[in-house]
């Protein structure tokens, strides 16, 4: 059981007001920056804009990112071996166009000494625009209006859209508007002022840069544009980025341009009378490539700014908010509560719930051939790395809400395939491995046992790519590459496990890392075998169903695969031979082979001050107890849930669950779908508030580093299979819900093969209808078989939610337990390499060994 407990309504409400469709701040505060950055970001998965204020300053981390954009460097071991990541991978802040500083009566606005009469920043969730509005009292005493707006294109996804509107509302005054392009990314920024760093060792944050990242190109300004362009020093990517500008007044103006290597700039000085306002409109366009030239770049960058000017701003706002609806239809959720569903307890959980959802639109929207960092592009955490996040956390909410964009998302792996087959030879290893950690396909896990050792992600991907296909029946897809996908990672699992006969033959895999990165280099990981065996099971009947009903198709799959028939035979053999470890004396799957031979870690008797365990104690500490960092065979009971009795998935979770810490954000999403699915509704509820809050109240301490996306995809998860009950398995529909006690209803959407169907859930019934699509959707209630039709939907009464076991399991592990040897299970605590008051001056954390993190260059400042 988790140590973060949360209530159903934790915001500072008065700072940040309850709107249904909106996340809201009335007053600004230095204290939080990091935080409010991130949570007012505005991108569309390609680009990503934090929420720092257009006047620059101040700020915690400035940051504008570019999905992919990144740099290399060498990752220098301190004991090199073969096969080790070689080189370092790290997304690059590209240049920073948000810049709109304002001065009123030569007296810059900066906020913290502002005098500011009136505050509120909205970030609207129908249309993805962030609107400020400011009424400022002056040095001078002059009261003027601000208003801005900015926003990412979802439907131009190289765009982005700012707009300034300033008013002095008491008397005359110059006012002066200094728009630029600015290369944050090398040097300090434009006061010489550094950004917050942290000293401390921690495997969440990025790097930094010890030497120039970005190499000047091009640059210039004109009455008509400004641009700049470079190429990343070591990983050859290039960037362009321009800039227009349009402002609109009745009064007396000038512009003047400026430009160098590492800023352009316009400035627009205006002789502002009262009451006439001045409205400034400026438009951006980021374009990037491995191999394509700057000048070229320049070019697209021209053309995304000239079509703005032919059709005009408004437009590209209104066909803004027509994608944000045909978002929502498809993926809106909404809860009711225990009246009338307007307690602020459930308008809270509302709003956040559309937080999350609205997160995981701009991580993913038009990531258009891109993977989905870990953090979408709101920060610069985990070096903008793509990991299993992706496959297991955000895919399946994409496959059920807006398969295209799966799609996308399954077809940037197939890319990588070619990468993933170098890869597994350079580890001695048939067929593809994909990396743990990558932005350019290559391994960049410098940690090997948490990382390169998670070979499980094989799996992973290939369990993404059958729950699109079941979902969305794109046989053409499975045909063309993810065929490929499933054949190569099949061989690998058939090579990398070995048989071993002791009666009666069984199939193990050794030496790996399941998703609990505190239990390392192990022998037959339950998850990674289960996984691995429906890996197998799935290429077999895929190879033999594209064999029958596309003989053509096959014909060129083994052509193009150099695939031996006896192949498959293989592989269907390693799956029903796979091992899957189990305890007869506790009733339980043991995580893996060794792991019931450690002693237990008794979490409740560890201080709140040691969490996160990995920043507090040496990875050789952890390894050496049961705990858990998240969860393992929790996910793979929900994953494979067809596979184990509800009883086995019960005894498993009541096992588990007081020794997993929480420390990773993908656990309590998981941990609430399994305790809804078991009985243990409060803990259920309890775990969805966790994951439902990670960034809103900044429960890890890193919402600074950007958003928690696959979190964000296990809301939807947590909802949708939790307690609406909904299972995929063998491709057939199935529902059996578990509506939490405090609420009256849950409504939410699914597309399955075309048709989108709404599903509405009360205490004491299930509702299926048809919104869109012409084709009917088998699915069966608690083992009942339905058919919802565009004519005729389907409602199904319920006499019950469940089992209710009340009460949450605690931290008080399960102990006293006899192991196969006759030895008892204990527990204990180890005690910590640091006192909990030795932290960083700075930072206030304890230097720590990384679990997963290449060698850092020198810590200068990276602005």
């Amino acid at each position: 059981m988790s140590r973060r407990t949360v209530g159903a309504n934790p915001m500072d409400h008065g700072r940040f007001p309850i709107d249904p469709w909106a996340l809201v701040e009335t007053s600004y505060s230095s204290e939080d920056m990091g935080v409010t950055e991130t949570l007012f970001a505005v991108a569309n998965g390609y680009l990503g804009m934090r929420g720092n204020p257009e006047e620059g300053r101040p700020s915690y981390a400035h940051g504008t990112f570019v999905n992919g954009f990144h740099e290399t460097w060498p990752i220098r071991h301190a004991e090199a071996a073969f096969g080790f990541a070689r080189t370092g991978q790290t997304i690059v802040n590209a240049p920073d166009t948000k810049v709109l500083k304002i001065y009123v009566d030569d007296e810059p606005l900066t906020f913290g000494t502002a005098d500011l009469e009136h505050y509120e920043r909205r970030l609207d969730f129908r249309d993805g625009v962030l609107r400020r509005r400011l009424l400022w009292r002056t040095p001078s005493g002059k009261r003027v209006r601000i208003d801005s707006t900015r926003m990412v294109s979802m439907t131009q996804r190289h765009l982005a859209v700012m707009t300034l509107e300033v008013e002095v509302l008491t008397g005359d005054a110059p006012i002066v508007i200094s728009s630029q392009i600015l290369n944050r990314q090398d040097g300090m920024d434009e006061y010489r002022m550094p950004q917050q760093l942290t000293t401390a060792l921690d495997p969440r944050k990025t790097a930094v840069f010890a030497e120039r990242v970005l190499e000047p190109r091009m640059s210039y300004a004109s009455d008509d544009r400004m641009l700049l362009g470079y190429q990343c020093a070591h990983s050859g990517m290039r960037l362009a980025v321009a800039a227009d500008h349009v402002l609109e007044t009745d009064d007396e103006h000038e512009i003047l341009h400026r430009a160098d290597d590492d800023q352009a700039k316009a400035v627009f000085r205006v002789d502002a009378r009262q009451g006439h306002p001045l409205r400034l409109t400026k438009t951006v366009s980021y374009h990037t490539s491995r191999g394509v030239p700057v000048r070229e770049l320049s070019d697209r960058c021209d053309r995304t700014l000239d079509r703005v000017k032919r059709h005009g701003v408004a437009q590209y706002v209104e066909d803004q908010r027509a994608w944000y609806a045909d978002f929502w239809a498809g993926a809106d959720v909404e809860i009711g509560g225990e009246t009338d569903g307007e307690t602020d307890e459930h308008r809270a959980v509302q709003q956040a719930i559309r937080f999350n959802l609205f997160s995981l639109a701009q991580a993913t929207g038009r990531i258009d051939g891109l993977g989905v960092p870990a953090k979408g592009v709101t920060g610069s955490g985990y070096e903008g790395h793509y990991f299993w996040d992706t496959e297991i956390y955000v895919v399946p909410f994409l496959s059920y809400t807006n398969p295209e964009i799966a799609r996308n998302a399954l077809h940037f792996r197939s890319l990588m395939l070619p990468a993933a087959r170098e890869r597994a030879r350079e580890m001695a290893q048939s067929g593809a491995m994909y990396p743990w950690r990558t932005i350019n396909g290559e391994e960049a896990s410098a940690y090997y046992a948490a990382g390169s050792a998670q070979v499980h992600i094989n799996a992973d991907i290939a369990y993404a790519l059958i729950k699109y296909v079941a979902a969305t029946g794109d046989e053409g897809f499975l045909v063309r590459e993810g065929i490929d996908i499933l054949v190569e990672t099949s061989r690998m699992w058939a090579d990398l496990g070995f048989w071993r006969s002791n009666g009666e033959p069984s199939f193990h895999i050794h030496g790996v890392t399941g998703p609990d990165e505190y239990t390392t280099v192990v022998n037959n990981n339950l998850f990674t075998n289960v996984m691995a065996r429906f890996n197998l099971e799935q290429a077999v009947a895929a190879l033999a169903w594209i064999r029958d009903q596309h003989p053509d198709d096959y014909v060129r799959v083994v052509s193009r695969l150099k695939l031996d028939p006896a192949e498959a035979e293989e592989w269907q053999r390693c799956a029903d031979g796979m091992t899957i470890p189990y305890d007869e004396g506790l009733g339980i799957h043991p995580q893996d082979d060794y792991f019931l031979d450690r002693e237990v870690w008794d979490l409740s008797q560890t201080p709140d001050e040691l969490f996160p365990l990995m920043l507090h104690f040496h990875p050789l500490v952890i390894y050496r107890f049961q705990v858990l960092k998240q969860a393992d065979v929790v996910l793979a009971l929900f994953l494979q849930g067809d596979r184990f009795t509800l009883e086995e998935k019960r005894a498993d979770f009541e096992y588990y669950d007081p020794i997993t810490t929480g420390d990773s954000t993908l656990s309590a999403v998981v941990q609430s779908v399994i305790a809804a699915e078991v009985g243990y509704h409060e803990a259920a509820l309890n775990y969805f508030h966790q994951a439902l809050y990670v960034d809103l109240v900044n429960l890890h301490g890193n919402t600074v580093d950007g958003l928690h996306v696959a979190s964000c995809g296990g809301v939807w998860s947590a909802l949708a299979f939790g307690f609406g009950g909904m299972r995929d398995y063998g491709g057939r529909l199935s529902f059996d819900p578990r509506l939490p006690v405090t609420w009256d209803r849950l409504t939410f959407r699914f597309c399955w093969r075309g048709t989108r169907v709404l599903v509405e859930l009360t205490t004491d019934r299930i509702r299926f209808s048809v919104v869109a699509g012409d084709d009917p959707v088998p699915l069966t209630v608690r083992g009942l078989e339905h058919v919802v039709a565009p004519d005729a939907p389907v409602e199904v009464e319920l006499v019950d939610q469940g089992e209710r076991i009340d009460g949450l399991l605690g931290d008080r592990p399960i102990v006293g337990g006899q192991r196969a040897d006759g030895s008892t299970i204990t527990a204990g605590v180890p005690e910590p390499i640091h006192p909990p008051d030795e932290t960083d001056a700075t930072t206030g954390e304890i230097p720590v060994p990384l679990l997963d993190a290449p060698s850092l260059a020198p810590q200068v400042p990276q602005s």
